[in-house]
């Protein structure tokens, strides 16, 4: 079930020589409606400057085109966010470049409608107005200074200033509402009363907006009059669910066999078996290329949990076009019999199974290792997802040499993947040995917890050893200084001692802050290398305030003076 809605626009140049209101409507397809949604915008060029219309005509064109080329997995503020500082900064170096064009600006108002909320997002005195059960309510603040002979002039544009600031806001949908984004040609004029007159007049989106804009300039408006309806006619599904309801109907496979088919697939080789999942090697049966399937254990067929979650993990893949990961290959889930997900395969092994096999890393192979490690990292983290589990068993390396990053199983990525593992009482999944200090006291993953999981992937290539021993699942680690690399392979230069010792840091706060930053440190090496970090003092490593440790010398100060008093 999809979000549907009916929209209506007008806008009259009314007694100005030209029209500088500009309206933008975007209404995608099905697909890109559930993910992306529907973007509505209107814009007005700031009067007496000079490009006031080219600015609220580029300003709407490369919002609601740059917003869709946003990754799909970052949330819809933080993608608009981004789309209208970039937009913000066009404008002043426009007008930077270019004498005629000096002040040019425009206010905003957005309206962002997918599955069932709403986003808003707005600058300046332009409005957006919700009508819901009769009940008319203006969702955006004019940013005007608040004195009668100044109610006009605008505190917030955009193109006015350098930083940009934009006031957002959400909320949830509901069917019958009507949403009204209008210039201050309609709204400085009519007045509330008249606004929700004509709002509840009519059922037609289209109609509201001629009323509107019409009545305006009957009434003597002086600027041009420009108005968006938009009328919710159904809820769509939210994005988790509108991503899970395909697979619904789908059951886990029983244990394939080599040579048995499934949709279309033969299976070649079981790759792995864990407690959760299983990989195959299959064959297309038709075009004869192999691919690797993943799917669950029979086991978990009544699991919702982890059969969401592998949906979940085919979604986000998807939204991942690197060649640091896996590729997946697309089978709707209507074509499918199972539950299940098909991705590319490539020769070659796991750097766990390497080190299984007796394989010896040098330093030179590991530092490649670590910049392709980092970058496949930093793909991710672009896209907003922290995989929370890097480790050997998780990076391949082909025979080509090439590196991926494999399973995204408890991948996060704000939004769709939290809300998939809302359920579950595991906070912070992934291998206890390869995981950051501070997520045993259950603050969230971070990149920075994945920096530090590459940090111990690259020490446990070069030692086989574990920064700080190795961890027991549910076990409580205490966390004191780590062991040098050195002490188990004195041939570790100190530049690549120092990088990895930098990421493995207690101190979230004194990683790389970037898997960029750390590639950088890698790829300069021993000809830019970074400083050794500072060694925790006994306070921070031993966890106590210093509070605590005043309180510790008064007492033992107290007894000590008590026993002088009663020796004299």
């Amino acid at each position: 079930m999809s979000l549907e809605f009916t929209i209506g626009q007008a806008s009259l140049t009314g007694p100005r020589a030209r029209n500088e209101d500009y309206v933008g409507v975007v209404t995608p397809a099905k697909a890109q409606l559930n993910i992306k949604g529907a973007l509505i915008a209107v814009a007005d060029g700031v009067s007496g400057n000079a490009g006031g219309g080219e600015a609220s005509e580029m300003t709407v064109r490369t919002v609601t085109s740059d917003y869709y080329a946003t990754p799909d997995t970052w949330e819809p503020l933080a993608s608009l966010d981004k789309v209208l500082t970039a937009a913000n900064r066009w404008l002043i170096a426009q007008a930077n470049a270019n004498r005629d064009m000096a002040g040019m600006a425009t206010t905003l108002s957005l309206l962002l409608l997918r599955g069932q909320r709403y986003y808003t997002a707005h600058v300046g005195d332009t409005r957006i107005y919700l009508l819901r059960d009769g009940v008319l309510k203006q969702i955006t603040t004019d940013h005007v200074w608040d004195r009668p002979d100044m109610r006009h002039v605008l505190k917030r544009a955009v193109g006015l200033d350098q930083h940009l600031a934009v006031d957002f806001g959400e909320g949830q949908l509901q069917v019958g509402d009507v949403f009204a984004l209008m210039s201050d040609g309609v709204w400085d004029i009519l007045g509330e009363k008249n606004i929700h007159h004509a709002m509840g007049l009519y059922d037609s989106p289209q109609l509201i907006c001629e009323h509107l804009t019409k009545t305006a300039i009957e009434k003597g408006s002086t600027d041009n009059s420009t108005a968006v309806a938009v009328k919710i006619a159904q809820l769509g599904e939210d994005t988790l669910t509108e991503l899970l309801a395909g697979g619904k109907h789908l059951t886990l496979p029983n244990k394939l066999k080599v040579g048995e088919i499934l949709d279309g697939f033969e299976v070649v080789e079981v790759l792995h078996e864990s407690r959760a999942s299983l990989l195959y090697q299959v064959r297309n049966i038709n075009t004869k290329q192999l691919f690797v399937l993943k799917t669950l254990q029979p086991l978990l067929a009544t699991d919702v949990e982890s059969c969401n979650g592998l949906l979940n993990e085919e979604w986000l893949a998807k939204r991942v076009v690197s060649q640091y990961v896996p590729q997946v290959f697309p089978v709707s889930v209507e074509k499918r019999s199972k539950l299940y997900y098909i991705m590319s395969w490539h020769e070659g092994a796991t750097l766990q199974q390497r080190l299984d096999s007796g394989h010896h890393f040098t330093v030179a192979g590991t530092a490649k290792i670590g910049l392709d490690m980092l970058r496949g990292i930093g793909a991710l983290h672009r896209l907003n997802i922290v995989h929370r589990d890097i480790k050997p068993a998780n990076v391949h390396q082909a025979s080509d040499q090439r590196l991926r990053i494999l399973d995204l199983g408890v991948a996060l990525s704000s939004g769709v993947s939290a809300l998939v593992e809302s359920g579950t009482n595991i906070q912070n999944p992934g291998t206890p040995s390869f995981m950051a200090p501070e997520l045993f006291d259950g603050k969230p993953a971070t990149p920075q917890s994945d920096i530090y999981a590459a940090g111990v992937t690259l020490y446990h290539l070069l030692t086989r050893k574990y920064p700080y021993g190795e961890i027991e699942p549910f076990q409580r680690p205490k966390f004191g200084q780590p062991i040098p690399p050195t002490r188990y392979r004195p041939d570790v230069p100190y530049w690549l001692e120092n990088i990895i010792l930098k990421a493995i840091a207690h101190d979230a706060k004194l990683r790389f802050e970037t898997a960029e930053e750390m590639i950088l440190a890698l790829e300069h090496g021993e000809l830019k290398p970074i400083l050794a970090p500072a060694r925790t003092p006994l306070i921070a490593r031993a966890r106590l305030v210093k509070w605590q440790w005043i309180a510790i010398f008064s007492f033992i100060l107290n007894i000590l003076l008590i026993y002088l008093l009663v020796v004299s």
